[in-house]
C-alpha cells in the first residue's frame, strides 16, 4: 500500500512539474504583419497600448483566471502575480480608465478567437499551437 501511495504521489508531482515548466507561446492571426516584441505584449495586455505597430487595433485575449497558463503569463510576461494583475485591472475599471482583455476558457478557445480576428493576440501552451496561427514569441 505504501509503494502505491509513493508512486501516486510521485506521478502527481511529475504532472505538476510539467504544467509549471510548460512553455507558453504568444500567438497572433497569420495575417498580422505587425512587429511585436515582449514590451509591446506587456503594454497591450495591461491596456497601455491599443494598436499594433502597423496601426491596427490590438485585441488581447486572456485565459480565464483559473487556468494555469494565465498565472504563467502574468508572472513570466507581465512580471506580476495574478492577484497584482487583477488588482491593476480592478482599479482601471473602477475609475473608468480601461477595459480588461477578453477571457477565453482554454487554449482551443484562444486559438479559435485568434484565427477569427486579424487583430487578436493571445497566448497558449506551446503544445497547443496549430498552423492556424502565427507564433511571435515563446516563453
Amino acid at each position: 500500500m505504501m509503494k502505491k501511495l509513493v508512486l501516486v504521489t510521485s506521478l502527481l508531482f511529475l504532472m505538476g512539474s510539467f504544467t509549471v515548466n510548460a512553455s507558453l507561446s504568444i500567438v497572433v492571426n497569420k495575417a498580422n504583419d505587425a512587429e511585436i516584441d515582449e514590451k509591446t505584449v506587456q503594454r497591450i495586455f495591461l491596456g497601455k497600448e491599443k494598436k499594433f505597430s502597423n496601426g491596427n487595433e490590438a485585441v488581447p485575449i486572456n485565459l480565464t483566471t483559473n487556468n494555469a497558463g494565465r498565472s504563467v503569463f502574468d508572472e513570466q510576461v507581465l512580471g506580476r502575480s495574478s492577484s497584482q494583475v487583477s488588482a491593476y485591472w480592478s482599479k482601471l475599471v473602477f475609475t473608468g480608465k480601461g477595459v480588461p482583455p477578453t477571457d477565453a476558457a482554454n487554449d482551443e478557445a484562444v486559438l479559435v478567437a485568434i484565427e477569427a480576428d486579424v487583430n487578436a493576440i493571445g497566448y497558449v501552451d506551446s503544445a497547443s499551437v496549430t498552423d492556424a496561427v502565427k507564433v511571435i514569441m515563446t516563453k
